[in-house]
């Protein structure tokens, strides 16, 4: 109660809520109550370690900009810092900086005292960005590979949802091993953790290295020493998860992972490639608790949401969304049928792989080795009486025609395509030997897309780019939609909540493409996607980059995504 009659003076906590947060320190007793306090949300942890601190006589220590002494590092215990979460900071005349963010806890201070033989000056930070800073300087994993065989059979928060089975080979007992699974475990949960898209383990001729894709770029992630020891364990551990054979290293190999991580579901597609100097690793991660399909969460301008939504009503056409491996068409397409879905509409997904099983509607897995491609299994659904249909994608004139005949008799179809804007979407089609003319009657609307980082909300700040080389020579001098001319344009400063990248998140920019009479004359005489992106500008179409440009203005994203994701338009 004192630490609440404290922090309570000091405005860190509401009067109001004394007593509701003396009764949940009360009911815990295996947690420091200012972290049971952070817990409940009685308190933002940016008020709450500087008025700590002061209560302490200590100092705090804003480790988001913080420089690490590397020989404060040396001769430090791993397993130790790791457990207390204590980060060594600078060292200078027998004297060790530590950080910690548990003020309560003396006893991790003077343990870590006896054992470095060192004098402690600790200074209090907080304690996610000292597990950042751990990670960062020992590694992913470090207490794993420091500590994991005393500790053998943790999991890490990882619950496997299928059973795996092993061999009796020595390969498979290596990857079985505590060390091993526990090292695996550490990087599925801190990949899930970052919100990461993809994991690349990739096998150089020094040792492994590990990427994480996070936000649509790669970033390498530090490795604890003595990593590579077990590197053909972690493969051969990945090989089991995914039921793969771990015998074979000569040829590709995919599989699947489905687990829990922390409580969510996460669906992990796992691709091996055989490469010069071992097996490379590309894991996809699909996590289900955090996807919500929501044509609000597409990112659409106001303008494009309405044309979108008109789209997706009409009783039959089709509908493509076009762009890149990664560039959110899947998640379109899926807000898409949610949006559509009611108890009086049948929808039928065709797609190889399911991705996202969802409630209402019937998906179907192709299977090409038995011949359920995506054109033999449209020709069955038609008989299933859908209204709405979705092809994964159209790779082929055998799935092409058979979308357009599914059109003609009355279906509204969803599809995707790998073309770089929407008018080329047009052109491939005609280009798969799809005639002119049935292209023409049944497209009704192209989507192409990209995703571009969000500035981050904590850090952004506004700035004039105007007389700078920053600024494009093809900005828009207005607002596309509302005519206003633009004062400023946005920026991340960087901070702790985006880990000092002033980035957040991704949102997609689009580029619309609605069919008209005069767009269906140009694609019947075969003319180029030039000359109907033309003429799909003065119907009203952006381009990507043009509506890129719209959302830095918006103070969505940053001139140097859109830089970064587009072309400049030729006019």
């Amino acid at each position: 109660m004192q630490l609440i009659d404290t922090l309570a003076d000091r405005g860190v906590i509401l009067d109001a809520d004394r007593d509701r947060a003396a009764e949940a320190i009360a009911r815990v007793h295996d947690k420091a109550p200012h972290f049971i306090l952070l817990e409940k949300g009685f308190v933002k942890e940016e008020k709450l370690y500087p008025a700590l601190a002061d209560e302490f006589g200590m100092e705090f220590v804003d480790l988001v900009h913080a420089t690490v002494d590397p020989a404060a590092l040396t001769g430090v215990p791993q397993k130790l810092v790791h457990k207390k979460n204590l980060m060594p900071l600078a060292r200078h005349n027998g004297t060790l900086v530590v950080a910690t963010g548990d003020p309560f806890d003396s006893y991790a201070i003077d343990e870590l005292q006896t054992v470095t033989g060192l004098a402690i000056h600790p200074v209090l930070g907080s304690p996610k960005e000292i597990a950042r800073l751990l990670k960062l300087h020992f590694g992913i994993g470090g207490d794993n590979v420091a500590a994991l065989n005393a500790t053998a059979g943790e999991q890490d928060d990882i619950e496997l949802l299928e059973e795996i089975e092993a061999d009796d080979s020595e390969a498979a007992k290596a990857a079985q091993e505590a060390t091993v699974v526990g090292l695996v475990n550490k990087i599925l949960t801190e990949a899930a953790a970052e919100r990461a898209s993809d994991i690349h383990i990739e096998h150089e001729e020094t040792g492994i290295t590990i990427r994480y894709r996070i936000d649509g770029l790669l970033q390498i992630q530090r490795l604890p020493e003595g990593i590579n020891r077990w590197q053909n364990a972690i493969v051969s551990r990945l090989k089991i998860m995914a039921r793969l054979n771990i015998a074979e290293k000569r040829l590709p190999q995919d599989g699947r992972i489905k687990m829990k991580v922390q409580g969510r579901e996460v669906d992990v597609r796992v691709s091996i490639i055989p490469m010069v100097h071992g097996e490379g690793i590309v894991m996809r991660l699909l996590d289900k608790g955090r996807m919500v399909f929501n044509l609000k969460n597409i990112g659409f301008v106001e303008d494009y949401d309405k044309k979108f939504r008109q789209l997706i009503d009409r009783p039959h056409g089709i509908v493509i969304v076009t762009g890149p491996t990664g560039s959110g068409k899947s998640t379109t397409l899926y807000s898409a049928l949610n949006e559509v879905k009611d108890e009086t509409t049948k929808i039928i997904t065709v797609e190889d792989p399911v991705e996202y099983q969802q409630a209402g509607i019937c998906q179907i897995q192709t299977h090409a080795k038995i011949g359920l491609t995506f054109a033999a299994a449209l020709r069955s659904i038609l008989r299933h009486d859908p209204d709405v249909v979705l092809i994964g994608e159209m790779r082929d004139l055998e799935t092409a025609e058979s979308a357009i005949q599914a059109s003609l008799t009355g279906h509204l179809v969803f599809s995707t395509l790998h073309t770089n804007d929407a008018p080329s979407a047009f052109t491939r089609l005609i280009d798969m030997k799809v005639e002119p003319f049935l292209v023409a009657s049944t497209v009704e609307g192209i989507l192409a897309q990209r995703l571009v980082r969000t500035i981050c909300p904590d850090c952004k700040t506004p700035y004039d780019p105007a007389g700078t080389e920053e600024l494009p020579i093809d900005f828009p001098k207005a607002d596309a939609i509302t005519g206003a001319p633009w004062q400023s344009v946005f920026k991340g400063e960087g901070c702790r909540n985006c880990r000092n990248s002033g980035y957040r998140g991704r949102t997609g920019i689009h580029e619309l493409l609605v069919n008209s009479d005069l767009i269906r004359d140009l694609i019947v005489q075969k003319v180029n996607a030039s000359v109907i992106r033309m003429e799909a500008l003065k119907q009203g179409m952006r381009t990507l980059r043009q509506d890129g440009f719209l959302k830095c203005i918006r103070g969505t994203t940053t001139l140097d995504e859109v830089g970064r994701t587009t072309a400049g338009d030729i006019s």
